[in-house]
């Protein structure tokens, strides 16, 4: 009587076991690059945006802005960790996971393939914009923490150079594009759109959302290089907190006055 055999188990090799979600640090550093890309780096984007808004309201107005930010307690400190180190993070492990894919819109010409190339390339762009801001504008030249009087002056000389003014419009709408897919990206990833008609109704929300922010941005560039305030002094006078003359008096905004010499 022929006897049957059990066939013997697969022999399981060792090696890497394959990446499933909610393991492995891949995805829990895709997650924070997610995270860090609407908090910090997009609420200080929203911020920056305001401020330079006020430039639309005049040189002073945009002194008096920048004077209160560099006022702030432990403003320095703030930078590094709510604006510098998240934003390089966000930076390189973008481009990390960029190098990491490929490319296929020229065999796969959907969609949503352009809007992730997009992506990727909006953010590169607005890699470099932020390192060439940061450098010129906080570092060189015009030391605006101590002389917030001079910002105005020093955006508008910059930008009257026509390549300049070419890269900053630019810039400005690659960041608006990359934060608006970005926060509908979020969304997406972390469940809170679940399902198509979902995401597709929220896409125009984002889309809304990215074309504010660029009208704002656009808006900010014009207050510098427009008509209005083309014979901007190269210094304004900018307010001061005066200590209250009696014990609990509230403190006050007055005009900057040099002092009178002997």
């Amino acid at each position: 009587m022929a006897t049957t055999h059990q066939t013997a188990a697969p022999q399981v090799h060792s090696g890497v076991q394959p990446l499933r979600a909610g393991q492995g640090t891949s995805f829990l550093w895709r997650k924070l690059h997610s995270l860090l890309g609407i908090i910090p780096i997009g609420a200080f984007l929203l911020e920056h945006l305001l401020s330079n808004y006020e430039a639309l309201k005049g040189p002073l107005a945009y002194a008096e802005q920048v004077k209160f930010l560099n006022s702030l307690p432990l403003v320095r400190v703030l930078e590094w960790a709510f604006i510098f180190l998240p934003i390089l993070y966000h930076a390189f492990y973008g481009l990390y996971i960029w190098l990491r894919g490929k490319s296929n819109v020229v065999y796969y010409p959907w969609a949503g393939n352009w809007m992730y190339t997009a992506q990727r390339w909006t953010g590169m762009i607005a890699f470099f914009y932020i390192g060439y801001h940061v450098a010129t504008q906080r570092f060189l030249g015009a030391d605006l923490p101590h002389n917030p009087g001079m910002a105005f002056a020093k955006v508008q000389h910059e930008l009257s150079n026509p390549l300049i003014l070419a890269f900053y419009v630019i810039s400005m709408i690659a960041i608006c594009w990359h934060f608006a897919y970005g926060i509908w990206l979020f969304a997406a990833k972390w469940g809170i759109t679940p399902g198509k008609t979902a995401r597709k109704r929220f896409g125009y929300v984002c889309a809304a959302i990215g074309v504010l922010l660029c009208v704002m941005g656009l808006a900010s560039i014009w207050a510098f290089v427009g008509p209005k305030y083309a014979n901007a002094p190269a210094n304004v006078p900018v307010s001061t907190l005066v200590a209250p003359a009696h014990a609990g008096s509230a403190f006050h905004l007055s005009s900057f006055q040099p002092a009178a010499r002997s």
